[in-house]
């Protein structure tokens, strides 16, 4: 019997609506563990290079792992894998809540999801079975009254429900796929995905849950757990990040043209704990309940609980990116991103992009239908986040394809103002007050991502050192370096963290909750729960290995597509000196960049002309297989 995992994954061809189960062995979970390198496994396997993202020859993979469903904090989350529609390469995002554990309990570990339905349906998975029903009464139905619809009709209100909405049947490049109306797998577009399956959602419901190898040691595990909750991130979530960031000179604001907000208490988690907050939720078995719960009764920003509140992201992208110090509209732009079912991070940056452009005369109001986009203007951003998810008029529809496919239409210096990497906007963390931020950002496979590594606090000299180290050296990492540098021993640390990270994204882990650094779990423990879950006596290494085979396989999806390095690395107002406040001054040194870019591909054994893994690479993670296919994308 196997323990962590049922053997079990759903093969859904929407197109010929039909259902197959595959059974892999135990060698297979091992290897990749489950979440986004099983995702990756299939999208190498079955996937044909150059296809449309949103035509039907597209694959979809939703995938738990051996971690998920156990009574631990941090395990209910799953990935879900495909060809990013906003990015053109691979897509990866996680998300948590009730229904990746609700999903595992069904029986099955994952889904594949090919083809398109000729009409709209939903996926019903119970119980070790699966069945396609009619989703047309669901088509154009915000995420609420989806869910609210598909409980009603099942007869049971514990159904979990994952959906596309609006914005993902209406094709936003940065559309979401929402759960429990308040998870977002928000990056990449993969709503997007969803929709141009005429997939509206995947309901769940099982009581199957996985077996366990050592009981005592993960009662050990979520005890510890439990007794060392971060007051501050149960107290104020993620929004506490704005206080932290603003004093560093790093909350992104004003479209990234400063690192200073001068509205940033208005919008901080703590004043959220002081005034709209109504209660705070959690995911399966997680004993910390970061997730905001707001209320607001204003008409005119009204905010319905079932949405959940904002997050750090969230509270910077509608708030000091766009220049907006009232937290109630923020939280309206929040609910009206899980209503429709958009990226808040593309979403904002996206909106602050325009504001620009607006400020700057490269637009004016006839191509924003009369819309005064004006940064700090309250009711225009909130007008501009409807809009384009309902792709109302010609420049919202354009604005849904995200900032950088706007800024190659409209010209005129346009691009001058962008935040992206790989056509997919950066989050609300700035490379130019952390430096390994840039070099992050300029050679992750999905485009900018804050959660691919470990930021560079936790390897910085000083006193604060004193508090990560023991973990630190876990990883080989012992000589903490100057939290400015950007030299060949921070990239090794950017990498061997981003190691870190990547397996965390295949164990499908929270990374509040485990971690190399900061996290209640660290290495050591991360190794203690895989043993203990699933019986394998893992060591460090073949975790970190399975955390580098999933980078290496998105690295070559990447390349598969014709996607190698970025030529410039990043965009133009990564490189202007910060103006004012803390960091002042501050800014990324092109030479400097490009040469740890330089190192880190010889560090992670990618050729420097196209950032393609090497043969040798590839064979050294057991990924031959891999390698040979790049060969024959090579000879086509």
């Amino acid at each position: 019997m196997p323990f962590g995992y049922h053997g079990r994954i759903l093969h859904c061809d929407l197109t010929r609506r039909i259902l197959t189960v595959e059974e892999p062995d135990a060698g297979f979970y091992r290897k990749y563990l489950g979440g986004s390198a099983i995702g990756n496994y299939y999208l190498l396997r079955m996937l044909e290079p150059g296809v449309d993202p949103l035509s039907p020859k597209n694959l979809l993979v939703l995938s738990t792992s051996v971690m998920t469903g156990t009574p631990l904090a941090g395990q209910s989350r799953f990935d879900a894998a495909a060809k990013s529609p906003l990015t053109g390469g691979v897509g990866s995002s996680q998300a948590g809540g009730f229904w990746p554990a609700q999903f595992k309990f069904t029986g099955f570990d994952a889904v594949v999801i090919q083809g398109a339905a000729s009409s709209p349906v939903y996926l019903w998975i119970h119980q070790g079975q699966a069945e396609l029903k009619s989703a047309d009464h669901l088509w154009g139905l915000v995420t609420g009254d989806v869910q609210r619809a598909i409980r009603e009709e099942q007869g049971d209100s514990k159904i979990e429900v994952l959906q596309c909405g609006p914005a993902g049947e209406q094709g936003v490049l940065f559309s979401a796929m929402i759960n429990d109306c308040t998870r977002a797998n928000g990056r990449n577009g993969l709503g997007a995905v969803m929709g141009s399956k005429n997939l509206k959602a995947v309901a769940v419901r099982g009581k199957n849950l996985p077996e366990i190898a050592d009981r005592e040691t993960l009662k050990e595990l979520a005890k510890y757990g439990a007794e060392h909750v971060p007051q501050g991130l149960q107290l104020y979530g993620t929004g506490e990040g704005v206080d932290w960031q603003q004093l560093a000179g790093g909350l992104p604001t004003r479209n990234y043209q400063s690192g200073v907000f001068e509205g940033a208490k208005d919008i901080a988690g703590t004043t959220m704990a002081e005034t709209i907050l109504k209660d705070r939720s959690t995911c399966y078995a997680c004993p910390i309940r970061c997730k905001r719960v707001v209320e607001v009764k204003d008409p005119e920003f009204k905010v319905d609980p079932i949405y959940g509140g904002p997050e750090y992201e969230a509270l910077a992208a509608f708030g000091s990116y766009c220049g907006v110090d009232d937290l109630k509209a923020v939280a309206r732009a929040n609910q009206l991103c899980n209503m429709y079912g958009m990226d808040t991070i593309s979403c904002g940056a996206t909106i602050a992009w325009a504001m620009e452009c607006f400020e700057k005369g490269l637009i004016g109001l006839e191509e924003t239908d009369g819309l005064e986009l004006e940064f700090g203007n309250t009711r225009s951003m909130l007008t501009a986040v409807e809009r384009i998810a309902r792709r109302e008029g010609d420049f919202f529809h354009l604005l849904g394809e995200g900032s950088a496919r706007a800024a190659a239409k409209i010209g005129r210096g346009a691009e001058e103002f962008l935040t992206t990497v790989k056509k997919q906007e950066a989050p609300a963390h700035m490379p130019r007050v952390k430096r390994s931020l840039a070099l992050i950002y300029a050679v992750n496979p999905n485009g900018a991502d804050h959660q691919s590594h470990e930021h560079d606090p936790a390897y910085s000299e000083g006193d604060g050192w004193e508090i990560w180290k023991d973990r630190m050296e876990l990883l080989g990492l012992t000589s903490p370096q100057p939290i400015q540098d950007l030299g060949k021993e921070k990239v090794r640390y950017s990498l061997r963290t981003q190691w870190v990270y990547s397996l965390l994204d295949s164990l499908v882990l929270c990374q509040f909750v485990f971690g190399p650094a900061w996290q209640i779990y660290g290495p050591q423990q991360i190794i203690q729960a895989v043993r203990a879950v699933t019986g394998w006596e893992v060591s460090l290494e073949e975790l970190l290995q399975v955390g580098e085979r999933r980078l290496n396989m998105m690295q070559a999806i990447n390349a598969r597509e014709g996607i190698g390095r970025q030529d410039p690395p990043l965009p133009p107002r990564f490189f202007e000196p910060l103006p004012d406040g803390p960091s002042q001054g501050l800014t990324i040194d092109r030479t400097e960049l490009l040469e740890a870019i330089e190192t880190y591909y010889q560090m992670a054994g990618w050729e420097l002309e196209n950032a393609q893994p090497t043969r040798s690479k590839l064979s050294e993670l057991d990924l031959d297989w891999v390698a040979d296919l790049l060969e024959q994308a090579g000879q086509n």
